[in-house]
């Protein structure tokens, strides 16, 4: 131990405990956390400051990065060069601020998580919204202090215009905290702080009409608003985020595109991961991932196998993948100095107060710097209105110093007029700038005034920070980037899907495809109808009908099977897509075909499937009634349903309530009315009872309808295009098993009987042609006729053509278009063309 010197023994403990916290402390204030103020955390705000400094504006040129680091280095931020430059990188990044603040040359990384050029290759310069948060900086409007060598200094913050914490966000650790606060919407937060400059005791409820959720630079989809709400309001919440994605057919394979991801999810690591999953048989129904994203955007692709459902694998990918992920919002920032939980108004709050101080600070500068102008004009028009006498005592006096006391005695000035007086330019004795000295006075007069009425009024005060913010949502306010899906949350597959209205098509080929009903265009009786879908080869449609995507569907083929699925899991296809072989989605046996199908409600519902019932009919005119409690619950490899005798197959099955009558239709034109009451249940297996005798062994059953109540009317569709609307009681009731009555004159004209409906002024008709073709008409627009006509030309069929399926739409008068545009030469307005005009005059909508 040298000499003089001694040891002073402390406790260990205490000297840890008072480091520690002289630690954390440092952390907290000069590091990880923002200023609630400016939103930047030091080194962000001392990278802006530098570039200020350096004269880097965004008018002028790039400069390296390399000097800009090293001047923050130098003077502001005794730390690591790579903490300067990479939070210089971030400030320059699209994907990572909502709001960049610099604008960089060269590479600054990308998306997949690539790294940034060193900084002797990149250039910076800042952009013009940096330029506004360090505007007035020069004007005294915020406190500066020293340096880390005391040599230079610095500002505590940023006179920011634009409130920077709400919309760029922040996030940091520092100890015993952390922060991490969402970016929003620059014009959404304006129009938030315009509400509480107007109205400070506005409810964060009323700020949410203006912010209405964060706004992620990478955009996707914000799902579900509980956690936005509870993070407004308590500064605390879990906002869920989702990749923008939507289906499209590439090469005739049916794709998920990805065009946006989630926030500070990496783009390689993503797919790296994905691709994983599916190599160990977590997510199937994939086929390969391709990432086609390039200078005009991203784009990342999900190729998906033939026998898969795209909404099925997108709801998996949204589970197992970062394609859903989600933003802990937590906003700890500093106020005063110290860290506080901060809630929406609360950050608005402390920016109004600080735009309010630089204001006033502002305002105060202006003014000290306008009276002291004042001051010396003041001086120099006493000297211009004596300015011989001036003269004469500058030129009698010594030097300067004496000349300026001796203007100072004789005309009572100051040290500053009178040195203002002496160092006046000859020049300034003409006329003309004398008068231009007065106009300046008078002019600085008005300012100083006005800004004593800004000092003294806070309305006035309030009113600027208004109109300055006004300006800056003018200049860099723009669209929201992601989009608020505000019924999502924790919820199942079917709970993702919405329950809109669909078309299902099945073609004779076996070929399933669902379609939005929307699609679909009304038209006028007589049209020739719009192209509904492109078969195969000598195939067409045979069923269509309308449904909702949370329905169960119940398919029933000819052997008398049961397959069970949900309306969305039906693939999805435009209007004019062939669809998907069924044989793909059930596992139906080879020489099986599916004959009917039924949309139900929800089978897990006691009281639905015991107050239900299925009745069904084959085509040699059996029917039989089973309790739908019996088909809940579904086997992969299907249930039976009935067991089909020799020679015979079923044809329909309608869901019913038990209290409804049924009537069959014939090939040969005869229909019977019956009880539904008349069949009692029986068990799956059995075959049923019969429902109608048949004229010989060539009739056979076409279709089946039950009815519920007595308004409805009985529509029946004949091969050729023949439709008439009956009333009900035209068909008296029989006993089951009889042989009917007339339903339509069947005669060459008309073709044999095809289909039967029952219909009200309510629906629409949908019908579709062996060449593909649909049309879609108004069942108000057929008038009722007697039950043994012929009926009216309902389609207008070319060459040897025939109907080859009818379904009821319930009308939708939202869903009439009433373009001018035309397909298959027929407005879809239903106006019909000239020629079209003709053909309807000359085809028979008479009685016979």
């Amino acid at each position: 131990m040298a000499e003089g010197e001694k040891l002073i023994s402390i406790n260990i403990e205490d000297e840890m405990k008072s480091a520690y916290i002289d630690y954390s402390m440092s952390v907290i204030v000069s590091r990880a956390l923002p200023d609630v103020r400016d939103g930047l955390k030091p080194v962000h705000r001392r990278v802006l400051y530098g570039m200020h400094e350096l004269g880097i504006r965004a008018s002028g040129a790039h400069k390296k990065s390399a000097r800009i680091v090293g001047e923050v280095l130098g003077k502001y931020h005794p730390h690591g060069d790579t903490s300067v430059y990479d939070a210089m990188v971030r400030m320059a990044q699209e994907w990572s601020l909502r709001y960049m603040l610099v604008d960089g040359q060269g590479n600054f990384g990308s998306v997949d998580g690539d790294s940034p050029a060193a900084m002797r290759y990149t250039e910076a310069r800042m952009r013009k919204i940096s330029e506004d948060m360090l505007a007035d900086i020069e004007k005294d409007t915020v406190d500066h202090q020293l340096n880390f060598d005391d040599t230079l200094k610095e500002p505590t913050v940023l006179p920011t215009r634009v409130p920077g914490l709400l919309i760029n966000g922040a996030s940091g650790i520092a100890v015993g905290m952390a922060t991490n606060m969402p970016p929003h919407n620059l014009s959404e937060v304006v129009d938030g702080i315009h509400a509480y400059i107007d109205n400070n005791d506005v409810t964060i409820d009323e700020l949410m009409e203006h912010v209405k959720a964060p706004d992620f630079p990478t955009g996707g989809t914000i799902y579900g608003y509980d956690g936005v709400r509870e993070a407004f309001k308590t500064g605390r919440g879990r906002v869920v985020m989702r990749a923008k994605a939507e289906f499209e057919e590439v090469k005739g394979r049916e794709c998920i595109i990805v065009t946006e991801i989630p926030y500070q999810v990496n783009k390689a690591d993503m797919i790296k991961k994905t691709a994983d999953m599916i190599n160990d048989k977590k997510i199937e129904g994939i086929s390969a991932i391709r990432d086609e994203s390039d200078r005009n955007g991203m784009r990342i692709v999900y190729v998906i196998k033939r026998d898969a459902i795209p909404n099925i694998v997108l709801n998996k990918l949204y589970k197992y993948t970062a394609l859903q992920s989600s933003f802990s919002v937590n906003n700890i920032a500093l106020v005063n100095g110290r860290p506080e939980m901060l809630n929406l108004k609360d950050m608005i709050h402390h920016f109004v107060e600080h735009r309010h101080e630089v204001v006033v600070r502002r305002t105060e500068f202006e003014l000290k710097k306008a009276e002291a102008r004042a001051h010396i004009l003041e001086g120099l028009i006493i000297a211009s209105d004596n300015i011989d006498e001036v003269i004469a005592i500058i030129r009698a006096s010594a030097n300067g110093d004496e000349a300026r006391q001796n203007l100072i005695e004789r005309f009572k000035l100051s040290e500053i007029q009178a040195k203002a007086i002496v160092e006046m330019r000859l020049r300034q004795l003409t006329g003309l700038e004398q008068d231009k000295l007065r106009s300046e006075y008078e002019e600085i007069m008005k300012t100083i005034e006005d800004l004593k009425d800004i000092l003294a009024k806070k309305e006035r005060r309030m009113s600027i920070i208004r109109e300055e913010l006004q300006e800056i949502k003018d200049k860099y306010g723009d669209e929201r980037r992601s989009i608020i899906e505000y019924a999502g949350g924790d919820v199942s597959i079917t709970d993702l899907i919405p329950d809109k209205k669909v078309v299902i098509t099945i073609s004779n080929a076996g070929y399933i495809k669902r379609t939005s009903l929307t699609e679909y265009k009304t038209q006028n009786r007589g049209g020739v109808g719009t192209k509904a879908s492109t078969t195969r080869n000598e195939d067409f449609l045979e069923h269509l009908f309308v449904g909702t995507n949370h329905q169960y569907m119940l398919f029933f083929t000819q052997k008398g099977k049961c397959f069970w699925m949900r309306v969305f899991e039906i693939p999805e296809g435009s209007k004019t897509s062939k669809g998907r072989a069924i044989q793909n989605l059930i596992n139906i046996e080879q020489d099986d075909e599916v004959k009917a199908f039924v949309c139900t409600g929800d089978l897990k519902d006691e009281d639905y499937i015991n107050n239900h019932y299925i009745i069904m009919a084959t085509k040699k005119g059996q029917v039989k009634k089973t309790a739908l409690e019996q088909y809940s619950r579904p086997r992969t490899n299907g249930i039976n349903a009935i067991t089909i005798k020799d020679n015979d197959e079923l044809l329909s099955a309608k869901l019913t309530t038990g209290e409804s009558q049924v009537m069959l239709a014939l090939k040969s034109g005869k229909a019977i009315r019956f009880e539904e009451s008349k069949t009692r249940p029986m068990g799956r297996n059995a075959s049923g009872v019969r429902g109608i005798t048949l004229a010989n062994d060539e009739d056979e059953v076409v279709g089946m309808v039950s009815v519920n109540d007595t308004e409805s009317n009985i529509l029946v569709v004949s091969e050729k295009g023949y439709g008439k609307r009956s009333s009900l009681e035209d068909y008296r009731i029989t006993n089951r098993g009889g042989k009917g009555v007339k339903t339509i004159s069947v005669t060459e004209k008309t073709g044999e009987l095809v289909s039967i409906k029952n219909v009200t002024d309510a629906d629409d008709l949908m019908i579709i042609n062996k060449s593909g073709i649909a049309i879609r008409m108004e069942v108000a627009s057929l008038r009722v006729m007697g039950r043994a006509t012929q009926g009216v030309r309902l389609i207008n069929l070319k060459g040897n053509d025939s109907i080859a399926a009818v379904a009821k739409v319930k009308s939708d008068e939202d869903n009439i278009d009433d373009e001018d545009d035309t397909v298959d030469g027929t407005p879809v307005d239903g106006t019909p063309t000239a020629s079209q005009t003709t053909q309807n005059e000359n085809s028979s909508e008479e009685e016979e």
